[in-house]
């Protein structure tokens, strides 16, 4: 229900403004949560769970489409990363809280503190959060202009293009179908994007799932604990990922600017997934004596590195697109990369089952691998708006 819950909420964030989809997602999932926890028979369990999960999709298209308006593609990434690991502090949080609640109160309560602060957040999202710098008063974000000495040829030139560039008619607005097959599904960029979203989340389905099984097939002491780390790597994955992409667009545009700014995030994309079948290779190395911390560390570092590509991967997908589409692009990479999730369950269990824990990491090595060949074709790609940027200019010009 999740995963095609990002699919249709992305299609609709589209058209229906993004507090109004964020604000009203989370206190719908609160009373979700809410009515699971006063429920006692199982259809109405199954029922309102799955509605939980349908419902909880509503959040990243919103946030995806507010992120795009409010920041320049030079900040974007440091900001995206700062809201993809809220993934890392939730996962963290949400056990710790709703495991005090079940303890201190029942079972019940483990649901109600959750749905507490889904409906707290809800009230704050409706009050103070604004889609735009429009919508708070402010004039729309735009890529910084490097600034040209008076009088210069440079001056001369860009005043000039300026004056005799046509003017560009107002675009109609699109409806939500249109804007999903023509700014997404026709996009060759989007589907290798997509695909490769696919299979990072079937490493890290299967890194989240098998792990902690697989570390106590080997004897370590207390899995779960060596599992926690690969939360805190991821943490530190999808902000550096983030952060570094940035820093790369900054210094690509500082030399000229000619670099496709979607190329440059998908390279480092491509590092970072090679990283992670490093990572994976390390864990399956470790001896049966390693140190439990050694072990925390090694795990860790595939958090690290595998976060990384998966907050990344999205930001790609919304550069890809015009801005209007960038809800629907969310939702169909969200619902491609929960079919990944999907499939590491069954087929990998099948896999340990017949070949054992070497076959499982050979595995996730070779969806690394994959990762790398899909995006490789992309590694010059311009964003949507850079193509815009340089169509305008050669018109002028």
């Amino acid at each position: 229900m999740y995963g095609f819950s990002k699919f249709a909420s992305g299609v609709l964030g589209a058209r229906t403004p993004p507090t109004l989809l964020l604000a009203g997602g989370l206190l719908a999932t609160a009373a979700a949560n809410a009515a699971f926890g006063a429920s006692t028979a199982f259809p109405l369990l199954a029922l309102f769970w799955g509605l939980n999960g349908l419902l909880q999709g509503l959040g990243a298209p919103a946030c995806a489409r507010t992120l795009t308006a409010w920041y320049p593609e030079s900040m974007r990434g440091t900001f995206w990363g700062f809201w993809t690991a809220s993934n890392n502090v939730g996962g963290f949080a949400a056990p710790i809280l709703a495991g005090t609640a079940a303890r201190a109160f029942g079972w019940r309560a483990g649901m109600w503190a959750p749905a507490a602060v889904a409906a707290g957040v809800s009230i704050f999202v409706a009050l103070f959060m604004k889609e735009s710098p429009e919508a708070a008063g402010y004039p729309p974000v735009s890529e910084p202009v490097p600034k040209l000495a008076p009088g210069s040829a440079a001056a001369a030139a860009a005043a000039g293009a300026a004056a005799t560039a046509p003017k560009t008619p107002p675009v109609p607005k699109k409806t939500m179908m249109e804007s999903l097959t023509q700014d997404c599904l026709r996009s060759p960029t989007v589907w290798l994007l997509a695909l490769a979203y696919f299979f990072v989340y079937v490493v890290r389905q299967g890194v989240t799932s098998w792990f902690v099984f697989y570390l106590g097939a080997r004897g370590v002491p207390n899995p779960a604990v060596a599992v926690s780390g690969l939360e805190l790597g991821g943490l530190v994955g999808s902000l550096s990922a983030g952060a570094l992409s940035d820093a790369l667009l900054r210094k690509a545009a500082a030399a000229g600017g000619r670099a496709g700014s979607l190329g440059i995030r998908v390279r480092v994309v491509i590092g970072y997934a090679s990283l992670t079948a490093a990572a994976l290779a390390a864990v399956w190395a470790l001896p049966t004596t390693a140190h439990p911390a050694l072990v925390w560390v090694a795990v860790a570092g595939v958090g690290l590195t595998l976060y990384g590509p998966q907050m990344l991967i999205g930001l790609c997908g919304a550069e890809a697109v015009p801005k209007p589409a960038v809800s629907a692009a969310q939702g169909f990479l969200g619902w491609v990369s929960y079919l990944g999730a999907a499939n590491a369950g069954v087929p990998l269990a099948a896999i340990v089952q017949a070949r054992g824990w070497d076959a499982f990491f050979a595995t996730l090595a070779a969806c690394c691998g994959v990762v790398v060949l899909l995006l490789l074709p992309l590694v010059a790609a311009p964003s949507y708006s850079q193509k815009e940027a340089r169509a305008a200019a050669g018109g002028a010009a």
